[in-house]
């Protein structure tokens, strides 16, 4: 039997080779996957270890508990703290450390490197270990800096130099004292570092005479653990926290894996996909093959062999088949593996050099999914060929299912399907937070049902193109015929394609509505014409609020001022405004009292209020940083949103009471609106920042939206490949099918039927195979993009589901143009048939 089953395989090479190519690229998007994310991973690991070689001990400040109703702050590292440390025992030297925010903008004018990468900090000495340098010298004073190598070879930078940057501030023109090399992973993925002396980098960011952390390198003979109990020992506890140079490097390397970890998991999600609709392929194949070869194993059963042997024969055949898919798979997948890396490179992302990683389990996982999954795939068939008499295998009895078999497969996928509907429309009535479990429980079911229930389907849905077909007279006839002719084989070819249809479509239409609320959100919630802030993010100097107000054309500004108070026992943040001109440059939906900043009077939004129990007239006593306190009364609750949210006071309230001041955003808006002379003039008020971002709606709108963008086409080319694999299942059944209707075909061309009609008869049978499977698609995937909507509805006020017209109307058009091109090569073999060789055929 072990013989006749790789006889078997030699035999069918050709009917076996669209299931080999499906299978491959599954198992090499799985290969793929783990070489890509392991390799990244690996390298951003060993880079970012190197940036800890020279610290053995890091004393860090220590995070405060609030203590009754006083804020908690974070304790400073003063000099003095840093003194103490570099006298421990075992302490060879102590080096300060300051970090922060620094925009460098390039010959163009343009910020260079990433918005979250641009960072500053500063060079300890004259000599600094942590930054070798490759030319220059350490900088001295505010008209010096330093720049990383990779940096200046971006920009076209050298020493001596004359560079534009800010920090928070007015923007500096220092010159280029020195370039250094770094292994910091931010550099290494494309962003930028520069570095100032430690007086003017105290100065900059703001941290005079005090540090981030202090790096204490250890004697020789003093392990980092001994150090550390020293340093322990000698600095007080409740001021700082110590952790080894080897403990931050692991803790690095788990961040960074956990980081790659949802990138893989994405990826291994499509990979599933492409597995899962290969999975049709594979059961329609071995379906086919062991109905063509019936009275072949029923003559084994005559002979002797059992229906184990008959079932292990197949799937000896599968084993077979899925071990030259997995290996080939492998091979492919790690070639993916190192493209995907080059690719990263030709996009502008920078990764850290190391070797192409293969792990063992990338090996075993390859191959045991490639086998596994063929094996599996390929049992249903093998153990149903084996349960057949043999005389009615020879009598060929068996060939079509009973009407018992099409009722229970019937009534299994209607409650399957009415589960997974009734659960998905149970989720959109819960919680988003605890919604999501039983929404993808119900996707499962409901996707499962419609899979079981496509035969019943496929013959209405097929009988709506008839009079479509009727246009192609006998072969658009015939077509029809055939496509309804097999309704399970119909349907696992279509149910392939319904699957990537269905999760394009689902995104597609979630994407479109999110971008539309988005908009919605933007022009509804803010009148500013413009809204100001740092590229990264982070904290406005005060004085950009002052330059902004006092600019030619501003009608009103308010900054939007952050500062952390106690209220109620619990930690609430509050948002300074400027209170005579927060209601002109925003357009907040109230629902409760009158939206009136100033004196003692707030705003707050609903999800706030709903917490605290309170309403217009409400009064509450805030505790600010500074341990004051100040008695306050709700004038009114608003609707919240993405952009706008929390309690809302006036600035000349809160700024008394923060220990430094800083803006997250400022508001602007001009007497003639925005365009792009009141942007210039803003720019130009602030010294053509390059850390500044000037903004209008659109802008604002443009960049949440670009995230959601980016993860569609993400998807679009993820989904690509289970739809290849989908083509490839058109392409296999039809292949087999002209196999298999070979002597039809061959009365036929008999009869009269010319080689073009044969062409255009398997072109239209795999035409309406494949717009079965897309409306079924579409159906579903608009199902899922609603039900997933109403979740996001409840997150977002402004979602309203908006169907994407266009694109469904491509993509059944794709569904369509892929049925052509699936047949081209099926229908090209049916017409070159020999007819009296085709007449002969058993």
């Amino acid at each position: 039997m072990f013989r006749t089953a790789l006889r078997n395989v030699l035999a069918h090479k050709a009917r076996l080779l669209m299931t080999v190519l499906a299978v491959m690229l599954g198992v090499a998007f799985v290969s793929g996957t783990l070489v890509f994310t392991n390799t990244i991973s690996q390298a951003y690991q060993k880079s970012s270890a190197k940036g800890f070689d020279q610290v053995d001990v890091a004393v860090r400040p220590k995070s405060q508990d609030s203590e009754g109703d006083r804020v908690g702050r974070t304790p400073e590292l003063t000099q003095a703290l840093l003194d103490r440390a570099a006298k421990v025992p075992g302490a060879a030297s102590a080096t300060g450390v300051v970090t922060g925010f620094t925009a460098v903008a390039g010959k163009d004018g343009k910020l260079v490197g990433g918005d979250w990468q641009s960072a500053g900090g500063n060079y300890w000495g004259a000599e600094d270990p942590r930054y070798p340098l490759v030319g220059g010298r350490a900088p001295h004073g505010r008209d010096e800096v330093m720049i990383d190598s990779a940096t200046a070879k971006r920009a076209g930078f050298k020493v001596g130099d004359t560079v534009r940057l800010s920090v928070d501030g007015p923007v500096l023109t220092p010159t280029v004292s020195g370039i250094f090399t770094t292994d910091d992973g931010n550099v290494a993925a494309g962003g930028s570092l520069t570095l100032f002396d430690t007086p003017t980098a105290q100065s900059l960011f703001g941290k005079k005479g005090t540090y981030d952390e202090i790096d204490v390198r250890a004697a020789a003979g003093t392990s980092q653990e001994q150090l550390k109990d020293a340093l322990d020992k000698a600095l007080p506890a409740k001021l700082v926290e110590t952790t080894t140079g080897e403990r931050l490097a692991d803790d690095q390397a788990a961040a960074i894996a956990s980081s790659m970890s949802g990138l893989k998991q994405m990826l291994l999600v499509f990979a599933g996909i492409a597995l899962f609709v290969g999975t049709f392929i594979i059961a329609n194949t071995f379906t086919m093959l062991v109905a063509q070869r019936t009275r072949e194993l029923a003559l084994l059963r005559a002979v002797g062999a059992s229906r184990r042997q008959v079932t292990r024969s197949v799937l000896t055949e599968a084993f077979a088949v899925g071990t030259v898919a997995a290996v080939a798979g492998l091979g492919v997948g790690i070639g993916i593996g190192a493209g995907l890396r080059s690719l990263l490179a030709s996009f502008g992302e920078t990764v850290p050099d190391g070797p192409l990683v293969i792990s063992p389990g990338t090996v075993a996982a390859a191959l045991a999914v490639g086998i596994l999954v063929t094996m599996l795939a390929a049992w249903l068939p093998g153990r149903r060929a084996a349960k057949i008499p043999p005389v009615a295998a020879m009598s060929s009895v068996h060939a079509q299912a009973g009407t018992k078999s099409l009722v229970l497969r019937n009534t299994l996928g209607a409650l399957f399907a009415a589960a997974g509907v009734a659960v998905v429309l149970m989720a959109t009535r819960m919680d988003a937070d605890s919604a999501q479990g039983p929404m993808g429980i119900g996707a499962v079911l409901l996707i499962i049902g419609v899979f079981v229930l496509t035969p019943l389907l496929s013959r209405p849905l097929i009988a709506a193109a008839a009079p479509l077909l009727r246009a192609f007279g006998v072969s658009g006839k015939l077509a029809r015929q055939n496509s309804v002719r097999n309704p399970r084989r119909t349907a696992a070819t279509a149910s392939a394609l319904m699957i990537g249809l269905t999760l394009i479509t689902g995104i597609t239409v979630m994407a479109g509505s999110l971008q539309s609320a988005i908009d919605r959100m933007a022009s509804s919630a803010i009148r500013a014409d413009y809204v100001v802030s740092m590229a990264n993010r982070g904290p406005l100097s005060p004085g950009v609020a002052k330059k902004l107000a006092a600019a030619d054309g501003v009608t009103a500004s308010s900054p939007l001022r952050n500062g952390e108070s106690r209220v109620d026992g619990r930690t609430e943040w509050l948002t300074g405004v400027d209170g005579a001109a927060i209601g002109k440059l925003t357009d907040l939906k109230v629902t409760d009292g009158s939206f009136s900043v100033g004196g003692t009077r707030i705003v707050v939004d609903e999800d706030r209020a709903e917490a605290h129990g309170w309403k217009a007239g409400s009064r509450f006593t805030a505790h600010f940083e500074d341990g004051a306190a100040r008695r306050l009364t709700v004038a009114g609750i608003y609707e919240g949103n993405d952009m706008l949210n929390g309690i809302m006071l006036d600035n000349k309230v809160l700024t008394p009471h923060l220990t430094d001041p800083a803006d997250m955003q400022v508001m602007v808006k001009t007497a003639d609106g925005a365009s792009d002379a009141a942007r210039d003039r803003l720019a130009k008020t602030l010294g053509t920042n390059p850390a500044v971002k000037i903004q209008d709606k659109q802008d604002i709108s443009r960049e949440i939206g670009k995230m959601f963008t980016q993860v569609l086409n993400l998807v679009y080319g993820l989904l690509g490949m289970a739809v290849i694999v989908a083509v490839l299942g058109v392409v296999n059944t039809l292949a087999m099918s002209v196999f298999e209707r070979a002597q039809e075909i061959g009365m036929l061309r008999a009869i009269g039927l010319d080689r073009r009609a044969v062409k255009r008869m398997v072109r239209l049978e795999s035409l309406v195979i494949s717009l079965f499977g897309g409306v079924l698609g579409l159906g579903l995937g608009v199902f899922f993009g609603w039900a997933a909507g109403e979740l996001l509805a409840t997150k977002l006020p402004t979602y309203e589901l908006m169907l994407p017209w266009g694109r469904m109307t491509v993509f059944l058009l794709l569904a369509g143009t892929v049925g052509i091109l699936a047949a081209l090569w099926p229908a090209r073999r049916a017409a070159r048939l020999n007819m009296l060789t085709a007449i002969k055929a058993e």
